[in-house]
């Protein structure tokens, strides 16, 4: 029987550097790479001396970047808001808060709340897919009660769920069915009469004006018996008791590890310790995702190097590793290449959203991969269409004497270490023998160490 009474401090203690697992630049840049869409070198160094508590609490002041926020950021991107006329702007805005934002950890956040609660631009108009962001990003550490009845009260979820049609008589369970079996409680925490009486209870939620109302006509004002509990439940009640149950603190803990901790680091001692943890703090998402963030184990090497880099992190992550601020890259395009590699942002596969993990790594993708990081610093991703200078990045820090140096500071400004000798030695292969240290080389360097099998794990 799963252990239940564990307390969140026994199995989420907090990190604290020693010898076996000191504070270094290769747990600096785990921490960026896992809570914000990496760093850049001077940020890592920062990062570095400062010390674990300083590094996270910038990430949750959302004070972690030093370098890429534009002075006039929040004007920017509320223009591009609202002027995103068609489906690929409002990615594009999207994307330019990932690469240029100051609090990175709500994005990521968002992003997570977007696969919880997926959603798609191609049954909800733009307005309200825009809507449902603000939602997301205004409640995303906040208590998951308040997350989800604000989720619930906003048309997005509504109209992609068919909540209108559901009325006294004529009962649609697609609300009450993702309700239940993504939103909340999981598969095998309910049985199919639940469903039914469930979606009763939500009979009547319509949409009036692009707001949430309740059509008293419409709803069943019949007794119903929803998880063994009988009386005369709306909707309201419905989410009630849903938030109640035990099996929802466990799903919220599954997700929020899902996010942050690398497979298999969390068993299912961790996973119920933080839902133990979750049901005495009113499902605080905020508390949940600090004390994941400051704990040993998040910093163990079990957890290191152990995530799949989804398709988001990936573009978002290599153009700031790259520094590509001056002449960034066309958030449109990080956008197009996100689709292309599997992640169509306002557009997840189905209810359920992104699988996530493995699924990432595809031959196919991986292939893609490689094609983006060699689009990326070739240039082909700005207006300008200049390739960039990996070299005088390097140099910039202090790095790139040789070709040996400049690979070691990739792949120090990606997993915080040298490379392995089999890594070093399968890109000094791919890049010829006798390669010198030209720009083209230096960008073909950069490139490989982005798409190589060991950057697509954070």
């Amino acid at each position: 029987m799963a252990d239940t009474t564990a307390k969140p401090n026994d199995v989420w203690a907090p990190y604290a550097p020693t010898k076996d697992a000191p504070w270094d630049l290769r747990r600096a840049a785990h921490l960026r790479r896992r809570a914000d869409f990496a760093a850049t070198w001077e940020e890592l160094q920062r990062d570095v001396q400062d010390g674990p508590q300083a590094a996270i609490d910038r990430l949750l002041a959302g004070k972690a970047r030093a370098r890429g926020v534009p002075e006039n950021f929040q004007e920017v991107a509320g223009v591009l808001a609202d002027t995103a006329d068609e489906p690929g702007r409002l990615k594009a805005w999207w994307f330019y808060r990932m690469l240029f934002g100051p609090d990175p950890l709500t994005d990521r956040l968002t992003l997570l709340w977007h696969n919880h609660f997926a959603t798609s631009i191609e049954k909800v108009d733009r307005a309200a897919m825009r809507q449902q962001n603000q939602v997301l990003r205004q409640h995303c550490r906040a208590p998951f009660g308040e997350l989800l009845r604000a989720v619930l009260h906003d048309p997005a979820v509504l109209i992609w769920l068919d909540a209108p049609a559901n009325r006294k008589g004529h009962p649609n369970e697609n609300l009450a069915r993702e309700l239940m079996e993504l939103f909340t409680l999981g598969i095998g925490h309910y049985t199919e009469k639940d469903v039914k009486e469930a979606a009763r209870c939500l009979t009547g939620w319509a949409i009036a004006e692009n707001q949430f109302r309740e059509d008293d006509a419409r709803h069943d004002a019949g007794e119903k018996t929803v998880l063994c509990k009988t009386g005369k439940w709306k909707g309201d009640d419905l989410v009630t008791m849903l938030l109640e149950h035990p099996a929802t603190s466990r799903r919220l803990a599954w997700r929020i590890c899902q996010a942050f901790m690398g497979e298999k680091a969390a068993g299912e001692t961790e996973l119920n310790g933080l839902a133990n943890g979750l049901r005495q703090r009113d499902l605080n998402i905020g508390w949940a995702v600090e004390m994941v963030l400051r704990s040993r184990l998040f910093f163990a090497d079990v957890n290191i190097g152990t995530r799949v880099v989804g398709p988001v992190e990936f573009v978002v992550s290599s153009a700031r590793m790259l520094e590509l601020f001056e002449q960034p890259p066309s958030t449109l395009l990080l956008a197009d290449w996100s689709a292309r590699l599997g992640q169509n942002l306002f557009t997840p596969p189905n209810v359920g959203g992104w699988a996530g993990g493995r699924d990432w790594l595809s031959t196919q993708a991986l292939i893609g991969r490689g094609n983006f990081a060699a689009a990326l610093v070739g240039g082909k991703l700005t207006r300008a269409g200049e390739p960039t200078d990996p070299s005088a990045l390097a140099r910039r820090h202090g790095r790139g004497r040789d070709l040996d140096d400049l690979l070691g500071f990739f792949c120090e400004l990606l997993h915080g270490t040298p490379p392995a000798t089999q890594w070093h030695d399968r890109l000094t292969k791919a890049l010829g023998a006798g390669a010198k240290l030209t720009p083209e080389v230096a960008r073909r360097a950069a490139a490989l160490v982005l798409a190589s099998p060991e950057a697509q794990l954070a």
